[in-house]
């Protein structure tokens, strides 16, 4: 009841746009009177000669605020900047006073609109939530700006009091030195402050969301240090955590005070659980004869969501795994030289293309068997066909492989083709929107995004281009001469050759990404061109790389853990298992296959081996998965099933690998492998 009464005493608002809104009140209560019992008539009145006081009382403020005004701009004894600043003050009063009044009506036309609506229409209630919250989103970022023109307010009066007081004494040499160096602070926070809330609020595709601020001590679960004022909680050291309404959790990247120093103590809490539980798990593992990576996935599956959950920075974790990724390219670019590289650059391109072709066409006849829709199998075939490079990379790391005439060295034809694949996953990064529109169903756009993939496949051919053009540049006229130059500054001093590593691994890296190409091709040509210089050069870069590879190459399968739901794997083992042994055999057998077709008949005998380096799923279809995931390409239980598939066949591809190089690798070599 109490409702209907101020939807009648406010909800008329729009109708009698033309009254005073001072006379919306008294025209609800007349109207009330006539449809109401008796005993309503007390409540109705108070509540209406309430509102209507208050709508008095508000424009009586607005008219002094508006005198106050113009008595400051006629004052001659205030400066311009401070008749400026006091004007704008009474304006933020009265955009207070207006604000409210809106909110109040704008308050009453929402539940107007929703009395209108039908409950039984969830789309209508949904459209009206919506509504709402973005009525409550403007009105939060107005409120928030607001709050922040009176802070200034309240900062400018407390500085000109104290300018006051320090006219009325005299000042010291120190504490004038002290209040210059105020004034130039002052200049110094104006300059270097971006207002990024401000620009950005406006900007397309901007949304205001409601968010959960959890300082660090209540995410300990104490209590709250004493502080005095709100001031000082914002001001403290400590790093807050946002949490939104989607349950992803942030943290600060950029303060607004940049003057002060500010460490992200969660992530450095992360790497300090992650490199001390590493330790362990990969010495268990090589006592038992496995491979030490399979403990530091175990590391990051202990560590993570499944199980003790203590990474709070998940998302940094994995980016600077991801550093892991460039540096082992990189090492593995020393070791693959480019006269090895223009030996099997044909079988590469060959083998890599025909065997994603075959995955297709495998997917796309067991889509048509059980009925799955074509852009959903071309993606998850797509996706199950790249192999993990990192993965491969460790396993021939230390190698002693030896080229017979005339053969093809099969760690050249594996690496070569893992490249190669790696260039095909930045086209179809490149080609998912249009399968996105192909999920939504629209055949136009579907024929048009044909041509885009064209497009872009002729776009990666001239990017290939450019980038080979550059490296035969780099490696006739500036190699050399920049690794020398590097080599005479570096005498006793290794950090300046470990950056100028570093630097020339992200400058080919950042020359790839802009010219559309995937980066970890331009960390291993890198490692390819340096190679070029020699056995001497390759043999001290290494020994300077190689401890900074280790280090990021363990935070990197630690972060394969992180995605590793071990609850998931046992609820749905028997699926789970046989996806992944038909997955991995399938892949085996198609690589053998394509190998068979194109390797020369005196180095077929290493097919084999490096179908047994590509029977596992690329770590990528993590990245891949979760896009497609957002975009609506597949479901949440296609995407857990890829996830799971692709961590299992990571788990089994050391075994794998293992037994085949143990049938077909040479004991001298067989002993570097393993």
């Amino acid at each position: 009841m109490q409702v209907l009464c101020w939807l009648l005493c406010l909800g008329l608002s729009e109708a009698l746009a033309v009254l005073p809104k001072e006379q919306v009140a008294r025209h609800a209560a007349k109207l009330y009177r006539s449809k109401t019992p008796a005993h309503g008539h007390s409540w109705v009145t108070n509540n209406c000669k309430r509102l209507v006081g208050l709508l008095r009382q508000k424009n009586v403020a607005v008219n002094k605020l508006s005198v106050a005004a113009v008595a400051v701009g006629r004052d001659q004894s205030l400066s311009e900047p401070e008749k400026h600043f006091q004007v704008h003050t009474l304006e933020v009063f009265q955009k207070e006073l207006n604000e409210s009044e809106h909110l109040v009506f704008q308050a009453v036309h929402g539940l107007q609109r929703v009395l209108q609506g039908d409950y039984r229409d969830v789309v209508n209630m949904k459209e009206s939530s919506r509504q709402r919250l973005e009525a409550l989103r403007e009105a939060a970022i107005k409120e928030e700006q607001e709050y922040m023109e009176l802070v200034a307010a309240e900062k400018h009066q407390q500085e000109a009091l104290k300018s006051a007081l320090a006219q009325n004494k005299t000042l010291s040499i120190l504490e004038e030195i002290l209040e210059d160096v105020r004034k130039a602070a002052d200049r110094l926070e104006e300059e270097i402050e971006e207002h990024a809330f401000d620009n950005n609020k406006q900007m397309k595709g901007v949304n205001v969301e409601a968010v959960l601020r959890v300082e660090e001590d209540e995410e300990k679960g104490g209590k709250k240090k004493n502080k005095s004022t709100q001031e000082e909680v914002e001001d403290g050291l400590g790093l807050s955590m946002l949490i939104d309404s989607q349950n992803n959790q942030y943290v600060l990247t950029k303060p607004r005070d940049s003057t002060m120093p500010r460490a992200d103590h969660h992530f450095i809490k992360d790497l300090v659980s992650v490199v001390m539980l590493s330790l362990p798990c990969g010495w268990v593992c090589s006592l038992m004869g496995f491979p030490p990576m399979f403990g530091y996935i175990m590391c990051g599956v202990l560590l993570g969501p499944s199980g003790l959950n203590s990474i709070k920075s998940i998302v940094q974790v994995e980016t600077l795994g991801e550093l892991g990724v460039f540096f082992t390219l990189f090492v593995v670019g020393l070791e693959f030289s480019p006269e090895r590289l223009r030996k099997v650059w044909k079988t590469s391109v060959q083998g890599s293309c025909y065997l994603s072709l075959l995955m297709v066409a495998a997917g796309l006849l067991w889509g048509q068997l059980l009925h799955i829709r074509p852009n959903q199998t071309v993606f998850v075939s797509t996706c199950l066909s790249l192999s993990s490079t990192p993965l491969v990379s460790r396993f021939l790391a230390g190698g002693s492989r030896v080229d017979r005439e005339g053969d093809l060295d099969y760690s050249s034809v594996l690496l070569g083709m893992l490249v190669m694949q790696d260039v095909q996953l930045g086209l179809f990064i490149a080609v998912m929107p249009t399968l996105i529109q192909a999920q939504n169903g629209d055949l136009d756009s579907f024929l048009f995004g044909g041509l885009r993939v064209l497009k872009l496949l002729a776009q990666v051919l001239v990017s290939l281009a450019a980038v080979l053009l550059l490296c035969l540049v780099l490696r006739s006229f500036l190699i050399g001469p920049f690794y020398k130059k590097l080599h005479a500054e570096s005498k006793g001093n290794k950090e300046i050759l470990v950056l100028g590593m570093a630097a020339f691994v992200f400058f080919m890296l950042t020359v790839t990404e802009l010219l559309d190409v995937s980066m970890e091709l331009g960390c291993f040509l890198a490692g390819a061109l340096l190679s070029s210089q020699g056995h001497m050069v390759t043999a001290e870069v290494m020994g300077c790389i190689e401890p900074i590879r280790d280090f990021l190459a363990i935070i990197f399968f630690a972060s394969i853990g992180l995605h590793v739901f071990p609850t998931f794997v046992l609820y749905e083992l028997t699926i789970l298992v046989v996806l992944t042994l038909t997955l991995v055999v399938m892949k085996f057998v198609m690589a053998v296959l394509v190998l068979s077709a194109i390797l020369p008949p005196s180095s077929r005998h290493i097919r084999w081996i490096v179908s047994a380096g590509l029977a596992q799923v690329s770590e990528f279809s993590f990245v891949l998965g979760s896009r497609a995931r957002r975009a609506g390409i597949i479901s949440r239980e296609v995407y857990l099933l890829v996830l799971s598939v692709t961590t299992l066949s990571l788990l089994l591809a050391p075994l794998l690998w293992r037994v085949t190089t143990h049938r077909w690798v040479p004991r001298a070599e067989r002993k570097a492998l393993t």
